[in-house]
This record gives C-alpha cells, structure tokens and sequence, in this order.
C-alpha cells in the first residue's frame, strides 16, 4: 500500500460538505448553464489493491438547480429527468485508480458507464477530500428533449468529502 493511500474500511460521504456542480450551454449553444446537484448518500469501500475498492453515491435527482424557476421545473418534469418515476440516479463504481474511477450512472431508468478524472485527492486519517470532473452526454440516457434548446452535454465536478467510519 502507498503512503497516498487511505486507511482500508468504509468511509461515509458527508453529503453537507460535498458538492455536484455541472456546466452546459442552451439556446443552440450560445448561453450558458450552471447548476448543482445534492449527494443523498454514498459509501466508499477502500480495499487493497485500491482497484477492487468500491463507491456507490445516491443523487437526488429532485435537486436539480440552476436558479431559473421555470427551467428547474421543466428539467424536474416528466419531459426530462421525470422525477416522479426517478427521483435517485445512482453511481456505482467497478474500478478505482490514483487518477480515474470508472463505473456505470444510472439516471432516468438507463444505466451507461461513466469514467471520471480524478483532478485531486487528499487524505488524512479517516477522511478523504477528492475532486472529480467527467462529461455526460443527457440523450445516452434517454433525455432528448428540446434538442438544440437544451444542451446535450453536461460537464459535471464533484467534490467530495469521505469521513471514515
């Protein structure tokens, strides 16, 4: 094991000082977007060797926010994201490395891999702090609406804090 590496157990995310940020453009590419996501749950499992170390995260997906009230609305409606029917999207890592993490996200009832960056990681006994970035494509999960209105591609950065339980 290398000394960058956490203690081996289960770490809880402390969904109060984590964040789900992501950037996309509308109205055919010329505006911008930004918006939070809120983490309800996750647990990160380190094993050794790190790569057999497992992450599951709970999104709400009712939290979707861009502070315009009516875009909120329609991405929260059945038109989008339908968070009546899914109101969770879920992240289940498969492989964990130093520099990316890979698994699958499952959101609006479709579940595609996703590879994130890992753009930095501290650690500290019992606590882990990382950075993330990844690009998510909305119309590999079924979200095609308002094409060309609506951006097709999210870019998403989280940060997340791990406490170790």
């Amino acid at each position: 094991m290398d000394k960058r590496d956490p203690q081996l157990g289960r770490y809880e995310i402390d969904t109060k000082h984590s964040t789900i940020t992501f950037r996309s453009r509308h109205l055919f590419g010329l505006l911008p977007v930004r918006g939070t996501f809120a983490i309800r749950a996750g647990t990160v499992d380190v094993a050794e060797p790190l790569a057999e170390s497992g992450i599951r995260v709970e999104i709400d997906a009712a939290s979707f926010h861009t502070g315009s009230r009516q875009r909120d609305e329609d991405v929260l409606s059945a038109r989008f994201l339908d968070v009546g029917r899914h109101p969770v999207m879920t992240f289940v890592a498969d492989r964990v490395a130093r520099t990316a993490i890979t698994g699958t996200l499952t959101a609006h009832g479709v579940t595609r891999p996703v590879s994130l960056s890992i753009e930095q990681a501290d650690v500290s006994p019992g606590t882990i702090i990382a950075r993330a970035t990844t690009r998510v494509d909305r119309t590999e999960f079924g979200l095609t609406a308002a094409r060309g209105l609506a951006g097709r591609y999210l870019d998403v950065s989280l940060e997340v804090t791990c406490v170790r339980q």
